[in-house]
C-alpha cells in the first residue's frame, strides 16, 4: 500500500511538471537566443529575442529581431537592435535547414564600430559568419570567424523542472528517513 501512495505521488507530480513545461512551449512566442562571435581578432557574446509566430513565408523564412544586445570582449560598449545599418527593417533572424535538414537560426545584422568613427570598421553577421570590412575602402574584408547560437530556455520550463526534481528529491528523502526510523 505504501509502495502505491509513493508512487501515485511522484506519477502526480511528473505529470504536473511536463504539463507546466509542455503549455509553456505550445503559448510561447517570444524565443530567446544567446549567441557568440569568435574570430582570430574579435571575440564577443550577445542576446536576441524575436516572436517565432512572425516568420514569412519567403523560401528562406526571415522575422524581425525585437531586442538584441552584443557586446566585444574587453569593450564596455554595448550593440543594440537600433545600430543595425538597415534599422527599422533589420537586423532579422533567419530560419534555414542546412547539411542536417534540421531547422537552425541565424542572425543577419550589420553595425559600424562606435569606438572610432573616423576609421570605421564594419561588423556583420550573417547566419554562422562574422565577417570584418573596412568602412572607408570600399568595405574590403580584413577579417572573418564564426557565430554560435544557443536557445535560452524559458524561465516557466525552468521552474517546472526544478519543481518535478524538487519534489521527488523531497519524497526520497522522506522515504529514506522512515526506513532509518524502522531500523
Amino acid at each position: 500500500m505504501k509502495l502505491f501512495s509513493k508512487l501515485a505521488i511522484a506519477t502526480a507530480t511528473l505529470t504536473i511538471g511536463f504539463a507546466t513545461i509542455s503549455t509553456q512551449t505550445v503559448s510561447a512566442a517570444i524565443v530567446n537566443y544567446s549567441f557568440t562571435v569568435d574570430s582570430p581578432t574579435k571575440k564577443g557574446q550577445g542576446f536576441f529575442s524575436f516572436d517565432n509566430e512572425t516568420f514569412s513565408n519567403d523560401s528562406i523564412p526571415e522575422a524581425l529581431v525585437q531586442s538584441l544586445t552584443f557586446q566585444f570582449d574587453g569593450d564596455s560598449t554595448i550593440y543594440t537592435e537600433q545600430d543595425d545599418l538597415a534599422y527599422p527593417f533589420f537586423p532579422v533572424v533567419i530560419s534555414t535547414t542546412y547539411l542536417t535538414g534540421k531547422p537552425t537560426i541565424g542572425l543577419s545584422y550589420s553595425f559600424y564600430d562606435k569606438i572610432n568613427p573616423s576609421d570605421p570598421l564594419l561588423y556583420e553577421i550573417v547566419g554562422n559568419n562574422f565577417t570584418i570590412l573596412s568602412g572607408t575602402d570600399n568595405n574590403t574584408e580584413i577579417g572573418f570567424g564564426s557565430v554560435a547560437y544557443s536557445q535560452v530556455p524559458e524561465g516557466a520550463s525552468l521552474s517546472g523542472v526544478m519543481l518535478t526534481f524538487g519534489l521527488a528529491y523531497l519524497l526520497n528523502k522522506k522515504s529514506a528517513s522512515r526506513k532509518r526510523v524502522k531500523i
